[in-house]
């Protein structure tokens, strides 16, 4: 068990635990300036619309959503999330440049509802967990204890169109390993293992759903960003096998992850890498932007 500095290995976290880790953490970047001042001037007919608020501090975290002001019903709809940890910066970043740059080439094709920042508060302290040491990527359910998981699935539950398309925004860091997986194993009492970090980007398909094409398609597309993550001597990616190059699969439904949130036919979870030697801060945010449009080539061909 990996050894980490608040609690007793093997017990888990009470309530003075978990106060002790969120006295702990500490506003490391600013939402209003790297988020809210960001969202982008929008095409005809696409609103920023505040979906609700962070009870933390609600004039602090309004939640945030670009999306038609009246939805076409002879278009698909598209829902693209990012930041649902907030710790994983380019699912953000990545977001508001698609919004930025390429919605207006494609809002006569799809109807989009972008959800930049999931969990602002996460994104101020650079954190995978809420202020209540929950996981909101583990909690997208009914009566959900998350706000950013109960505030996301009430919006996307009153989306007047079926989603066609769900694309997860998403990294995998080296501070899974150092920080956050043994935070998991302090809070839970038990142990977790230490996996590799992949060295490039990858795909989480809904193993429900897999759509393996559709997945390929992103790969393709992202490959002329950046380099695939390779599965690791035992034929995986953090413990998973692979289902084709750069793509494995979780049950998201089963898991309350932020994918299953809807019954779209295609749905895809991306990881980036930004620790990397081969990346930066652009390329990741590159990759995030390709796989939305390898995915909307895709759906729309």
């Amino acid at each position: 068990m990996h050894n980490y500095p608040i609690g007793t290995p093997g017990t888990p976290w009470s309530k003075e635990e978990k106060k002790q880790w969120r006295d702990n953490q500490t506003i490391k970047r600013s939402y209003r300036d790297e988020v809210i001042s960001r969202m982008p001037q929008l095409p005809f007919g696409y609103d920023i619309v505040q979906y609700g608020a962070l009870p933390y501090d609600t004039g602090r975290y309004p939640l945030l959503s670009i999306r038609p002001a009246t939805f076409n019903p002879s278009l698909p709809t598209v829902l693209i999330t990012g930041g649902v940890h907030g710790y994983e910066t380019s699912g953000v970043q990545g977001a508001l440049k698609f919004a930025r740059e390429h919605l207006a080439s494609w809002t006569d094709k799809c109807n989009f509802v972008i959800v930049p920042c999931v969990s602002p508060w996460g994104y101020e302290t650079v954190n995978r967990w809420n202020p209540l040491a929950l996981d909101p990527n583990r909690n997208f359910k009914a009566n959900s204890a998350a706000p950013e998981s109960a505030l996301l699935k009430a919006m996307v539950d009153d989306i007047e169109e079926p989603v066609h398309m769900h694309i997860d925004l998403h990294e995998t860091t080296d501070t899974d390993n150092t920080e956050f997986r043994p935070a998991l194993a302090a809070r839970d009492g038990t142990s977790h293992d230490i996996w590799n970090i992949p060295d490039g980007f990858y795909l989480v398909a809904d193993s429900k759903k897999v759509e393996l094409a559709f997945q390929e398609a992103i790969i393709h597309q992202v490959r002329q960003v950046t380099h695939i993550a390779p599965a690791d001597e035992h034929g995986k990616i953090i413990g998973v096998s692979l289902l084709s190059d750069g793509v494995i699969g979780y049950d998201k439904k089963a898991l309350f992850l932020c994918g299953g949130l809807t019954d779209a036919p295609y749905v895809t979870t991306t990881e980036v890498y930004p620790d990397s030697p081969q990346a930066t801060a652009g390329v990741c945010n590159d990759a995030q932007v390709a796989a939305i449009i390898g995915g909307l080539r895709f759906i729309l061909l």
